[in-house]
């Protein structure tokens, strides 16, 4: 009889950890040694769950790459003892997260799937036992005798997600991830049903982690009024690696001279400047309008439908591999982690 799926189970802080003091109404973080006592449900999955827990959990608002380089190394360093990994985050930088952790585990052939909760773990009318429980268990699927799943996900209020597809889109609502460009991998009710022919398979099949995270590049959003002075300086900042633009529509941006004239003398120096765009859904279409033909002209990169969040760890893990002038473009514009649609 095949043994039962281990998986682990890494905090890192976040709403999910916290419970109430109902006396004082303040929140503090539990153990997670203890945490079957919280949650005896998860005695009734059909797999065993261990856990592990960075030394000072973060709130997600302090997320940083040094951060994520951690959590890879955790998946690296525990990957043969375990089929698959759950990673507890809150909610707010969730989509970085997932989306950096799906660059840099290469070869990925096990889960790791991303969940949190909008209250805690112990408050009466808590999202966290649900997408808890639910994140595990898909988590702990195989068909074949492989891993269901072997992705970076985000699951949160009944839906699985591709990680680097993902957006928060409300605090205030359960449902606070979306995916504009890429339909649900799963998705949780009466029975829990899994789109299988979405899923991603990598080509490698031995898993590689990258570490190097760490250049600094910049993300600027355009805006009606913003002047040449402000972009000039946002563009100049010392030791730039990188751009990331948040441009209008299908890639549109203002037709005004020192505009562009101000990305060609950032994109001459080498430095690579990626189009991405503002709106929740839809998909960069370089030279579909006037306004775009001229970033074409001047070798602005398409991201095509990729997320912001995903396009920033993207970025970082292309600059980290050392790629540049045209190969960097040739890697950005190429699906790897089915990041983008093939086009």
């Amino acid at each position: 009889m095949m043994n039962v799926p281990k998986i682990l189970l890494i905090y890192t802080g976040g709403t999910i950890g916290m419970i109430r003091d109902f006396n004082s109404g303040t929140l503090r973080s539990f153990n997670f040694d203890e945490l079957l006592k919280h949650i005896p449900e998860l005695n009734l999955l059909d797999c065993a769950i261990d856990t592990k827990s960075l030394d000072a959990p973060i709130d997600s608002s302090n997320m940083t790459p040094a951060v994520w380089v951690l959590l890879a190394q955790l998946v690296n360093e525990n990957y043969d003892q375990f089929d698959g990994f759950v990673i507890l985050h809150g909610s707010d930088t969730m989509s970085y997260s997932a989306s950096a952790l799906s660059f840099m585990l290469e070869g990925l052939s096990k889960p790791v799937i991303f969940t949190g909760s909008q209250l805690p773990i112990g408050d009466l009318r808590t999202d966290a036992k649900e997408n808890l429980i639910t994140a595990i268990q898909i988590a702990a699927m195989r068909e074949a005798d492989q891993m269901l799943v072997q992705e970076v996900c985000v699951y949160f209020e009944y839906k699985l997600y591709r990680g680097n597809r993902t957006t928060k889109i409300n605090a205030e609502h359960f449902q606070a991830f979306a995916s504009f460009n890429y339909p649900p991998l799963a998705e949780s009710g009466v029975h829990l049903t899994v789109n299988k022919q979405l899923l991603h398979r990598s080509e490698q099949k031995s898993l590689r982690v990258q570490t190097n995270m760490t250049a600094p590049i910049a993300l600027i959003k355009l805006f009606p009024g913003l002047t040449p002075e402000v972009f000039g300086h946002m563009l100049q900042a010392p030791g730039v690696a990188g751009v990331v633009l948040e441009t209008f529509g299908s890639g549109n941006v203002p037709n005004t001279p020192w505009l562009i004239a101000a990305l060609k003398a950032v994109i001459d120096k080498g430095i690579p400047v990626v189009s991405v765009t503002q709106c929740s859904g839809g998909s960069v279409k370089m030279g579909m309008y006037e306004t775009s033909e001229d970033l074409e002209a001047i070798g602005i990169i398409s991201g095509h439908d990729i997320t912001t969040e995903a396009a920033l760890a993207k970025m970082l893990f292309l600059l980290g591999e050392h790629k540049q002038g045209a190969e960097f473009k040739e890697a950005f514009e190429k699906p790897m982690r089915g990041e983008i649609t093939k086009i």
